[in-house]
């Protein structure tokens, strides 16, 4: 699936000159946590986030208490969270470094943005202009809809669902070292040593997503402590 297939379309957006309070406003009703900027040429100029909104004079909450010699060092800084706070027009809050995508851009690339640069959303362009916004939301919707896969017509025998496992943990950094697996009858029985219980976990979900696998069984030993650890 591609950006284009879950977008929202129906764009909330703001202008540069909208004020702050009715940005607040926006968000509020909408029950959205950000919305992009378009100015008056319908270009994206900056998306404004509930986290631009935190810190305001309004509430209060515009004090960061800093030692005096970090300020010696940060002016540039507090002259940034003073406009944070103090600003009236979108144009001084918003995020001017837009992190967007194409909307042929594939659903795991999304993730992966969205992930890594721990933001919510995303914008979609096609040819320079905003067509959607993809969110988290989206992303879940778009799980929730998949369909089931099919159960196979054969049931693949224990060798191969012994292969399969080992094949998905070859070079994985949590496959525990001295792993072993032994599949009888559909069950698969883990043994080996491990270093942590999500090492554990991550191979019994391998072993629960291959068809043909009833259940696993876990014989696993935690690697013995260390002398003076």
């Amino acid at each position: 699936m591609l950006a284009l297939d879950v977008m929202t379309t129906t764009i909330i957006s703001v202008k540069p000159e909208t004020p702050i309070r009715e940005v607040a406003k926006m968000l509020a009703d909408h029950r959205i946590s950000g919305v992009p900027v378009i100015d008056a040429g319908g270009s994206l100029v900056g998306v404004i986030s509930e986290g631009d909104l935190i810190r305001r004079t309004e509430l209060d909450t515009d004090e960061r208490r800093r030692s005096w010699w970090l300020d010696l060092f940060t002016s540039d800084r507090n002259a940034g969270d003073y406009i944070k706070s103090h600003a009236r027009t979108v144009q001084d809050v918003m995020t001017t470094e837009v992190i967007s995508v194409d909307d042929d851009t594939p659903l795991n690339e999304v993730a992966h943005i969205m992930e890594t640069h721990r933001i919510k959303r995303v914008p979609v362009m096609r040819d320079g202009r905003l067509v959607g916004i993809v969110s988290r939301a989206n992303l879940v919707q778009a799980l929730a809809s998949a369909p089931e896969l099919p159960a196979p017509d054969i049931a693949p025998s224990d060798r191969e669902i012994r292969a399969t496992l080992m094949g998905e943990l070859a070079g994985q950094p949590w496959a525990f070292a001295g792993r072993n697996v032994v599949v009888r009858d559909g069950v698969v029985h883990l043994w080996g040593m491990f270093r942590s219980l999500e090492a554990v976990r991550a191979v019994r979900v391998a072993a629960e997503a291959i068809p043909g696998v009833k259940r696993v069984e876990d014989h696993t030993e935690p690697y013995p402590a260390m002398p003076g650890i």
